[in-house]
């Protein structure tokens, strides 16, 4: 990680100073860095050590990056990460903008790995993720969402880039197709569980430690699956309470939605279904051989369900 770290100082050098700005102060936020440590985990664990798998493990931060620059925009967020987002503090514009340089500049670090099947996975996947982006904007303040919808944004949005990430490793590799479908579904089940787990934490967790406003989904008119639940368990009022709440973007009510969400075990339930995508995840890693590699990736199932922040 810390030549992918170098890797990215180096490839975010711009001559215009305000991309250089605001790309380092949101790359400098830290994070959990999940993707592109997926990259270099399933590389390593498939015997493949070149240096192309820092360049992809940076692409794949990269494109993160620019989707959060441009999720924060939509959403109207002011915290990430426990510090101000780059819209709030450079404005809506310049944060679209670097956020395309970062996206335009994750293409021309994969031009230069000159690998065809590279180009088709990461390009197949920054298109799904736009098409997650949207369908979630189709769904604020609707109440009467599916389930089924929900999940299938999270699996754009969310789970796209994580399977990529994924599937990047068993590229490299060169190993059968097979085994990179195993790979690439590691990567999905384990993005679902760690989407699945974010929105439970929206009305379980503590600020300080996520790094964001408690109820930005709600505020935001998300219908997120603890919600869902709670709207199906609790009674005529609760429901109706919720609703209001989702198709106005209202959180004046957010410690009572956040007592009926808890008291009709909501965010049990959410975990459980975190739980067994994550359990899924792990059946997939059959296909590697044992290694440091495939434990750490073990590892990340279960830190994916049972975290706090």
């Amino acid at each position: 990680m810390m030549k992918v770290d170098t890797t990215i100082r180096e490839r975010l050098s711009s001559q215009v100073a305000l991309i250089d700005q605001i790309s380092n102060y949101i790359i400098s936020a830290g994070g959990k860095r999940i993707r592109p440590r997926l990259v270099l985990l399933f590389a390593q664990a498939l015997g493949f050590e070149g240096p192309e798998r820092y360049e992809l493990a940076a692409i794949v931060e990269f494109i993160h990056t620019a989707t959060l620059l441009h999720d924060d925009v939509v959403d109207e967020s002011s915290l990430r990460r426990g510090r101000q987002t780059a819209n709030a503090m450079f404005g809506n514009a310049a944060s679209v903008l670097v956020g395309d340089f970062l996206y335009s500049r994750a293409f021309q670090m994969m031009v230069s790995v000159n690998r065809m099947r590279v180009l088709e996975v990461l390009a197949d996947a920054t298109n799904v993720i736009a098409e997650g982006e949207v369908l979630q904007l189709m769904n604020i303040h609707d109440a009467d969402l599916a389930v089924d919808d929900y999940l299938r944004v999270i699996r754009f949005k969310t789970a796209k880039l994580f399977e990529a990430s994924a599937r990047l490793g068993a590229v490299l590799a060169e190993v059968d197709l097979d085994v990179e479908e195993c790979c690439a579904d590691y990567g999905r089940s384990l993005g679902t569980a760690f989407q699945l787990v974010d929105d439970l934490l929206d009305y379980e967790g503590d600020p300080h430690a996520l790094g964001k406003n408690v109820g930005d989904d709600l505020r935001e008119g998300k219908p997120t699956l603890p919600l869902l639940i709670a709207m199906e368990r609790g009674t005529h009022a609760e429901r109706e309470l919720i609703r209001h709440a989702i198709e106005h973007g209202e959180i004046q009510g957010l410690a009572h939605i956040v007592d009926v969400v808890r008291r009709t075990g909501a965010l049990d339930a959410t975990r459980a279904v975190a739980q067994r995508e994550a359990d899924q995840a792990c059946d997939c890693l059959r296909v590697l051989p044992a290694s440091s590699s495939r434990d750490a990736l073990l590892e990340f199932c279960v830190r994916s369900v049972h975290r706090s922040f």
